[in-house]
């Protein structure tokens, strides 16, 4: 069963999503442009605080840094993987397809804005967290805080990229409401140091995802997810 936290963040996401698209198009270009610019920089440093929160330690010697060789190990191997299946072109399809589903196949912004909110509201510690702790123990805390973020996040995007950045709705409920579903099953894999590794890539493909908004889609993301996974792994070994 999909727990509240899972539709409170779904919901959150579709207000944000409508909100934006019905302002959105009433701004000027320059106004658009300035949003655009101001959501890429905060998705930047919502990505480089959670990478130095996971690679900055406080010893005798003082702010040391480290995970150097994990995150490489993690972003290559897992980037191999992504490259191989594509799992880019496979988020892109599903945005073509919901593009002429709902009546937009006109919006040439539909599938880069779709592609781009679902990475960034979907990538992260927090969903992973909040929908076992929601499935386990009934506690939407935590997915009903990560709703006010993405609410931010989405009514800007939406309205600086499209209406697409809305329809990252479907993807963060399959998602959250999966783990959810099978948190039973997930939570003795889900160890401090699973989560943590987690927390530390998730962080670098979300800055990886500011990058993009900055400065144009530069780096493919969705072929780097399968790096989640091998950070799990890497938990164990």
């Amino acid at each position: 069963m999909v727990g509240l936290g899972t539709l409170i963040n779904t919901g959150a996401i579709i207000a944000g999503g409508l909100l934006g698209t019905f302002f959105g198009h009433k701004l000027k270009e320059s106004y658009q442009d300035g949003l655009m610019m101001a959501s890429g920089i905060s998705v930047l440093f919502i990505g480089i605080a959670g990478a130095m929160q996971g690679m900055l330690a406080i010893s005798h010697k003082g702010l040391e840094s480290g995970q150097s060789i994990f995150i490489v190990a993690c972003l290559t191997l897992g980037t191999l993987v992504g490259e191989i299946i594509n799992i880019e072109s496979l988020f892109e399809h599903f945005g073509d397809w919901l593009k002429h589903k709902t009546g937009n196949a006109k919006d040439s912004r539909f599938i880069n804005a779709f592609v781009t909110a679902s990475l960034t509201v979907c990538i992260g510690a927090m969903a992973v967290v909040g929908a076992i702790n929601d499935g386990i123990l009934g506690d939407y805390s935590v997915l009903a805080t990560k709703s006010i973020l993405d609410f931010i996040i989405i009514l800007v995007m939406s309205s600086t990229l499209g209406k697409g950045a809305a329809f990252s709705a479907i993807p963060v409920f399959f998602v959250e409401g999966s783990i959810t579903l099978f948190a039973k099953i997930l939570q003795p894999l889900m160890t401090q140091a699973a989560l943590a590794n987690i927390s530390l890539i998730g962080s670098i493909l979300i800055f990886c995802v500011g990058l993009n908004l900055v400065w144009g889609k530069k780096v493919r993301v969705a072929n780097m997810l399968p790096a989640l996974i091998v950070a799990v792994l890497l938990a164990y070994i």
